[in-house]
């Protein structure tokens, strides 16, 4: 598989991958390196990537605990005040090993520690190499609010290497593929075909889709760095899929939601509102919302659930003016963005998921 060039950073694949990141690192004079895992990665991933590094001289790493709930100011803190520590300058390097809270908190603390120090991203997870990997958007959340804090800042480059994806669950595999679910839902007929037999397919198959999906955003994100009308259609399911994530994390009577979870309900209510709204054809939500059933099954909502879920809509960063501005599908591949919903079509489309 052929490099990326991406913005300013380019992504590798496979069997380049760490050929590249060894020259790399020999053609700069990096005054110190740094590596940021979480308990995770540093147990299941950092002994395979130390095997492939060819680098002799000091490397510190640093750990953070793992899960979305640290993903932090306050965790940021703590890297910075090791990075600072550890004799952090402006010429240091630091490599970002791990699923999404690893690379959106580590490059945010790249980009802000002593103005901006370089950095590269390993995605480990499926939801990271699709998704984190391209755009450059880093941060943290605040409080239970997702991505609020953060900057537009590219890696030097970014590694994809798939064989991570063998320290995965599946239930972070499907996480993963709800991202790539919804490029082929809003880019093209023919890539969200691929994924109706997607139990069928092989690992070289996976490799390719995986490669597709990245080639997706980075037309997207090229066209529109900085989100100012193209790129908000990446945004598709995650008005409501943010909202129902925050939500999940921040009421202990509800079972904690995955990334690709949320977003999954939140691409199905997406689509009902789509409907009523701009004319997605009804038999086509039926027959997406029949996959996403099969790969995430239901998850229940009460009618206490609706009224905080609907305040949560606000912080919504695709907001402004004090609007509420969707991403919705007109058919697939064809996205309007800035499209206002009335509160009774949102709750309706929440009796349509229950159905």
């Amino acid at each position: 598989m052929d490099s990326i060039t991406a913005n300013n950073g380019i992504i590798h694949f496979n069997n380049v991958c760490y050929p590249k990141l060894n020259t790399h690192i020999k053609e700069h004079n990096f005054s110190k390196i740094f590596i940021l895992v979480d308990s995770n990665t540093h147990e299941c991933c950092l002994p395979y990537f130390m095997s492939n590094l060819e680098y002799k001289g000091s490397i510190e790493i640093i750990e953070i605990e793992a899960g979305e709930i640290h993903k932090t100011i306050d965790t940021c803190v703590g890297v910075w005040n090791t990075l600072s520590e550890l004799d952090g300058d402006r010429k240091s390097l630091l490599i970002n090993i791990g699923g999404g809270v690893v690379t959106d908190l580590g490059g945010f603390v790249a980009s802000t520690f002593k103005r901006g120090i370089a950095y590269i991203n390993i995605p480990t997870s499926l939801l990271a190499m699709v998704d984190a990997s391209v755009g450059g958007k880093t941060g943290v959340d605040l409080g239970t609010l997702k991505n609020q804090i953060g900057v537009i800042s590219t890696p030097d480059i970014v590694l994809i290497d798939t064989n991570y994806l063998d320290t995965l669950p599946q239930e972070q595999m499907r996480s993963g593929l709800a991202e790539m679910l919804k490029h082929g839902l809003i880019s093209s007929e023919e890539y969200w075909n691929k994924f109706t037999n997607f139990s069928e397919l092989s690992l070289k198959d996976l490799d390719v889709l995986i490669y597709e999906s990245v080639l997706i955003k980075k037309a997207v994100v090229d066209a529109d760095p900085f989100e100012n009308s193209l790129r908000k259609t990446l945004n598709f399911g995650h008005t409501l899929g943010h909202a129902i994530e925050s939500y999940f994390l921040s009421n202990s009577s509800k079972k904690d939601l995955l990334h690709g979870e949320a977003i999954a309900i939140g691409m199905i209510l997406a689509l009902y509102i789509s409907e009523k709204l701009v004319g997605f054809p009804t038999l086509k939500s039926q027959s997406i919302k029949d996959l996403f059933r099969t790969y995430y099954g239901k998850v229940d909502f009460n009618d206490e659930d609706y009224d905080p879920i609907i305040e949560l809509l606000k912080y919504d960063k695709k907001n402004s003016h004090g609007n509420i501005n969707f991403v919705l599908l007109e058919d697939i591949g064809k996205a309007k963005i800035d499209c206002l919903v009335e509160e009774s079509l949102i709750l309706e489309a929440f009796k349509y998921y229950l159905k």
